[in-house]
């Protein structure tokens, strides 16, 4: 019963997700895009969007500090590296200019694909290649605690 009832909460907060994620705009590449262009059309909007996503992250964090179990059982899988390394920062990097040109990052682009967008298909389609080839080729280099 409880897998379930676990099951049916992550369904619902990726759903929560995804609305946030549609009725911000996030998913919509010309409003990242022109949050981007600072010397042109620029859209500060997202800033807000940000913004709440940090306090709610911020939030989670503090729980996750002071409580020994998951709300629904399970331990809590919270990063313990703090360094600054060389893979982070190439990594970094190439998010950045993945999101500027295209106007998607992973999230957002997902939900893309269910409002049609086949532009956010081309997309993940070319990030799921990537992910292959770096698993491929830096398997050393995977996320760790």
């Amino acid at each position: 019963m409880r897998k379930h009832f676990t099951f049916y909460s992550q369904y619902l907060i990726g759903v929560l997700f995804g609305l946030g994620l549609l009725i911000s705009g996030m998913s919509n590449p010309a409003k990242i895009l022109n949050f981007l262009d600072l010397a042109g059309n620029w859209d500060p909007s997202l800033l807000f969007v940000m913004g709440g996503a940090v306090l709610v992250g911020l939030g989670g964090f503090y729980v996750a500090s002071i409580k020994k179990e998951a709300f629904f059982g399970g331990q809590f899988h919270v990063p313990t590296r703090r360094d600054i390394s060389k893979p982070l920062i190439i990594g970094s990097l190439i998010f950045g200019v993945g999101w500027g040109i295209a106007g998607f990052c992973p999230g957002p682009a997902i939900v893309a694909i269910g409002s049609g967008q086949i532009k956010a298909l081309v997309f993940v389609v070319a990030m799921l290649a990537g992910m292959a080839i770096c698993n491929r080729f830096f398997t050393g280099h995977r996320l760790s605690a």
